[in-house]
């Protein structure tokens, strides 16, 4: 390969980082986030949680500091171990939150999951986690 080539497409790599990442991120964010509840991972999950944040769960619902929410999702996920967990709907807001809205699938009972995040200090960071059944509506 000639220098001249090199250069394009070195040029043309570095173009396609810089103005596709934000959108990428985003969505690996999700990703990353559905497959730590996808394997019940609630230390990885954690990892995405604001220093204090808002779970319900059914039973349990209150405004826990990120080490109270890892143990709090740690039992609930050895509780309910999931079968499987899908993302029905993503979105972002003008402030620049954004939510994901999906479906939990345990033995005994399906989830109706949402979380939001909002940015801290450059972050998206989970603020709140939601699992609600056909009755907590």
């Amino acid at each position: 390969m000639k220098i001249p080539e090199f250069r394009t497409i070195a040029v043309f790599i570095m173009l396609a980082f810089a103005f596709g990442s934000p959108a990428v991120s985003a969505q690996t964010l999700n990703t990353k986030i559905a497959l730590a509840i996808r394997n019940a991972n609630s230390k990885e999950l954690s990892t995405y949680f604001n220093n204090t944040l808002d779970i319900a769960l059914p039973g349990n619902e209150g405004t826990f500091s990120k080490a109270q929410a890892e143990m709090i999702m740690r039992d609930f996920f050895s509780k309910n171990p999931p079968v499987s967990f899908t993302i029905n709907r993503e979105g972002k807001s003008k402030d620049g939150s954004e939510f994901g809205i999906g479906t939990y699938k345990c033995a005994r009972h399906e989830y109706r999951t949402s979380f939001l995040l909002k940015p801290v200090q450059g972050n998206l960071l989970i603020h709140q986690l939601r699992f609600g059944g056909d009755d907590d509506e």
